[in-house]
Formats: C-alpha cells, structure tokens, sequence
C-alpha cells in the first residue's frame, strides 16, 4: 500500500512537474464571429480585448486545458452604430455582463492535431455546456524570442438565444453564431 502511495504521488508530481502554461500573443491572435443578417447576407464581428490560456504537459496538447475571457465592451463590426446596439441590453448588455469566458472541462482527440474540446461557455450570465472544434496546428521555437510558440485555432457554433444574447427574430438575426479564433501562445 505505501509502495502504492508513493508511485501515485511521484505521477502527480511529475505531471505537475511538466504541465506548462502557455499565454495567449494577443498581437498574432483574434476571436471573431459571423452571424446572418435578413437571411441573406453574414455580417462579421469581432473581440478586439480577449485573453487565454492553454496548459499541457504533452507536447501534442492532447491534455490541453483552455480557458478565455472576451471584454463585451470591446465588440466591434467595422459599425459604430451597431456596436453601441450591441452593447446594450437588447444583446449583450455589456454594463450587466462584461465578460464572456470558456472554461474546458475535457478534450478528446478527432485526428492527428485536431481535438473537440468541451467546457462551460458563459455569456450573459447564462453558463451551458459548449464544444469546439481545437486544432493544433504546430509548435516551433520563435526565431527572435528564442521560446517556443503554438498555433491553434478554435471554431464552433452556438445558439444565441440558449444564452438570452438579443431578442430579434431568426428571419433578422440568425440564432446560430459562428465562431472562429485564431491564436499564437508563448510556452512560459
């Protein structure tokens, strides 16, 4: 039993050991949205303040725990107009609820570099159970910065309305949102 004891907590130590954090290079990274608009034409938004974290003590990510958090206040559709509307409590109501944040809870491996990552998607104060399609898409040592640096990029799809964001008919605004985010991590 003791000899039981001290093999499980060497494994937990060396996992702790060797899970590294790596942070999100918000100037090679975005997090990007598409909604419809009249059924007839995809207008595209974007985050513009967000943040991340990934930590893994595999080198394939295969471990991976993400989490992010985006600024609402931050939106932005190229629209001055429309983002002051989205700001309000019609959508977002970003004075009541100013983060939108993901934390996984598991990843499971689809193909080589291609996970579905599960978690607590909360927006609006409304949290469900989301997943994301997470692709791996390579690690390298930066060539200035001399510190290892991965891609990945983050897509799915939600239901606004699951998270009380707007109350425009479908035939206006598509219920479903796409999103997509694109990030560069420094290993820490």
């Amino acid at each position: 039993m003791k000899k039981t004891f001290i093999f499980l907590a060497a494994i937990l130590l060396q996992t702790a050991v060797y899970a590294q954090t790596w942070k999100l290079d918000k100037a090679h990274s975005n997090l990007k949205f598409t909604v419809t608009h009249l059924m007839l034409s995809d207008v595209d938004g974007s985050f513009k303040d967000f943040d991340a974290t990934i930590t893994s003590s595999k080198a394939d990510f295969s471990d991976a725990k993400v989490s992010f958090t985006a600024q609402v206040a931050s939106v932005s559709t190229e629209n001055e107009k429309r983002d002051a509307h989205l700001k309000t409590p019609d959508f977002f109501d970003a004075a009541k609820y100013p983060t939108i944040s993901f934390t996984s809870t598991g990843i499971t491996k689809t193909a080589v570099n291609k996970y579905k990552v599960t978690g607590n998607l909360t927006m609006h104060g409304v949290t469900k159970p989301a997943t994301f399609e997470f692709w791996h898409r390579g690690t390298k040592q930066h060539p200035m910065l001399k510190t290892d640096v991965a891609g990945f990029q983050v897509t799915g799809t939600i239901n606004r309305k699951d998270f009380g964001v707007g109350s425009a008919p479908e035939a206006v605004v598509s219920e479903e949102v796409t999103f997509k985010a694109n990030g560069e991590f420094a290993k820490q």
